[in-house]
C-alpha cells in the first residue's frame, strides 16, 4: 500500500521504491492486477518504442476527450496521428509566434501591476490564463479576454474541476466502477463539466466549417489547427468528422495549456530559487536582444538560448509535468530478466526515471549543468523522457517548448523574481503536476 494523496508524501514513497528497485517493482493497487512499474531508462524504453495502447485508467478520460489522439489506438490512432502532423511542422509552428509573443506582451503587462505592489503573488493563475490564451487562438482564432478575467474563466474552471475529479477517481479504487462513479457528486459534476468543455468545442467547429464552406477563411492571416484539421484528408480523400474533430480539439487544448502552464511556473519556481542562475539566464537574455529594439522572439532567437534550453530540461526533469504513463500489453515482454505477460498493466513512472539515483545524483537538486552537451552525448535517451518517446511521442513538444522560451525570455529581460520564503510549496499530481499551495514569487522591474 501507499499514502492516499497524490502528494510530496506519494512521491517521497516513490523515490524510496526507486532506490530499493532501481530497474522495476511490482505493484498491486486495487482492481489493477497485475501492475509493474517502471523506472530505469532500459526498461521504459522497451515498451516506449512500441505502440502499445494506453492503460485501462485512461477510459476514465473518454467521457471529456473521446477518441482523440491521446486515447486512441491501432489504426485509427496511426491515421489521425498521419493527419495531424502537418499542424505542427516547423513552418506552422513559426506563425504560430506572432501569437506568443503577444500573449507573453499581456502576461507580463499583468506582472508589471503586480511590480508596482511590491507583494508576493501566486504566479501559477496568470501563467496558466497566459497559455490558455496562446491556445485558444492557435487553435480556434478564438479572441478572449481570459488573461484579465483570470481564474473567474468558465473553461479554466471546467479544465481544473475536470483534472481534480480525475485524480480523485484514480486514487479511489471503488470509484473505478462507471455506475458507481456516476451516482456520485463528482461524477455528476464530472458530466457537467464535460458537456460544458464539448459544447465550447462544437459550437466553434460548426461555425468554421460553416465559413469554410462560404470560402470565407481566405481572410485570415494564417490556418489555424481547426483549420488544418477540417482540410485534412487521408490517403482515401476521406477527412475527419466534426465528432472526431472536437475530440481531437478538446485532447489538444487540454494538452497544450494546463501541461505548458505547469512547465513554466514551475522553471519559474527554480529559477527564482537559484538567483545565481537566474543572473545568467539573464545575461544571456541582455546578449540575445542587445541588437533587437523588442524582445519579441523570432523562429531563429529560439535556437540561439542554449542556457535556457538546459534550464527547461533540468525543470522538465525536475518537476516533470507528467508523471507517469499507463501502457496496457498486448504480447509478452522480457524485462529485466522477467516475464512481462500479454494484458499487463505497465506503468512507465516518469517521475521515478527522473529521480532514479543510479542515473541522476542529487535528483532533488536544480542544475542545468546535467544538459551541457558533452553530458548530453552520452547521456541514455530514455533517461529524460517528459514528453515521452517513441512513436507515441508527444506530437506537441515543439509547440510547448516554444512557448515556454517565449514566456521566460519576456520574463527575464523585463524583471528579476523573488520567492516568498516564508510560502510552503509543495507538489501534487493532479494529472499534471501542480503546487498544491501555490507558488508565491515577487516580481521586481529591472
Amino acid at each position: 500500500m501507499f499514502p492516499d494523496e497524490p502528494d510530496e508524501r506519494g512521491l517521497k514513497w516513490r523515490r524510496e521504491l526507486t532506490s530499493k528497485y532501481p530497474k522495476c517493482y511490482y505493484m498491486q493497487y486495487g482492481p489493477i492486477l497485475p501492475s509493474v512499474c517502471l523506472n530505469a531508462p532500459e526498461t521504459v524504453k522497451i515498451l516506449l518504442k512500441t505502440a502499445e495502447p494506453k492503460g485501462r485508467l485512461y477510459e476514465f478520460l473518454r467521457p471529456w476527450l473521446g477518441d482523440g489522439l491521446l486515447l486512441s489506438n491501432g489504426q485509427k490512432w496511426a491515421r489521425n496521428r498521419r493527419l495531424l502532423t502537418p499542424a505542427f511542422h516547423f513552418d506552422k509552428l513559426k506563425s504560430y509566434l506572432d501569437i506568443k509573443n503577444n500573449a507573453a506582451n499581456a502576461f507580463c503587462e499583468n506582472l508589471n501591476d503586480f511590480a508596482a505592489t511590491g507583494e508576493y503573488i501566486d504566479i501559477c493563475q496568470p501563467v496558466t490564463m497566459f497559455t490558455l490564451d496562446v491556445i485558444l487562438k492557435c487553435v480556434f482564432s478564438y479572441e478572449t479576454k481570459c488573461q484579465s478575467t483570470g481564474e473567474n474563466h468558465p473553461y479554466v474552471k471546467a479544465v481544473s474541476e475536470l483534472s481534480k475529479i480525475l485524480i480523485r477517481r484514480f486514487m479511489k479504487p471503488w470509484l473505478h466502477n462507471d455506475w458507481i462513479f456516476s451516482l456520485t457528486k463528482d461524477g455528476k459534476d464530472f458530466k457537467k463539466y464535460c458537456d460544458y468543455v464539448h459544447e465550447i468545442a462544437s459550437d466553434i467547429i460548426s461555425k468554421r466549417r460553416l465559413n469554410l464552406e462560404q470560402q470565407m477563411s481566405h481572410q485570415k492571416k494564417y490556418h489555424d489547427f481547426l483549420d488544418i484539421l477540417l482540410r485534412a484528408r487521408d490517403e482515401n480523400n476521406v477527412g475527419l468528422t466534426d465528432r472526431e474533430i472536437r475530440d481531437e480539439v478538446d485532447t489538444f487544448l487540454f494538452e497544450g495549456h494546463d501541461t505548458t502552464a505547469s512547465g513554466i511556473y514551475w522553471t519559474l519556481f527554480s529559477i527564482a530559487q537559484n538567483q545565481e542562475i537566474q543572473k545568467t539566464l539573464q545575461k544571456e537574455v541582455d546578449s540575445l536582444l542587445a541588437m533587437k529594439n523588442t524582445d519579441d522572439l523570432s523562429p531563429t532567437d529560439l535556437t540561439k538560448l542554449p542556457y535556457l534550453s538546459m534550464c527547461i530540461k533540468e525543470s522538465l526533469r525536475l518537476h516533470n509535468v507528467v508523471s507517469f504513463i499507463i501502457r496496457q500489453t498486448q504480447q509478452d515482454y522480457i524485462i529485466d530478466e522477467k516475464l512481462l505477460p500479454k494484458d499487463t498493466t505497465a506503468s512507465i513512472l516518469i517521475y521515478n526515471v527522473h529521480h532514479n539515483p543510479v542515473y541522476w545524483t542529487d535528483s532533488l537538486i536544480f542544475n542545468p549543468d546535467r544538459f551541457l552537451p558533452e553530458k548530453m552525448e552520452k547521456m541514455n535517451p530514455f533517461a529524460h523522457v517528459p514528453f515521452s518517446a517513441g512513436p507515441r511521442n508527444c506530437i506537441g513538444q515543439n509547440f510547448a517548448l516554444h512557448e515556454m522560451k517565449v514566456a521566460l525570455v519576456k520574463v527575464l529581460n523585463r524583471f528579476s523574481i523573488e520567492l516568498d520564503l516564508d510560502h510552503s510549496v509543495e507538489k501534487i499530481e493532479s494529472v499534471i503536476m501542480r503546487a498544491k499551495y501555490g507558488i508565491k514569487i515577487k516580481v521586481i522591474k529591472r
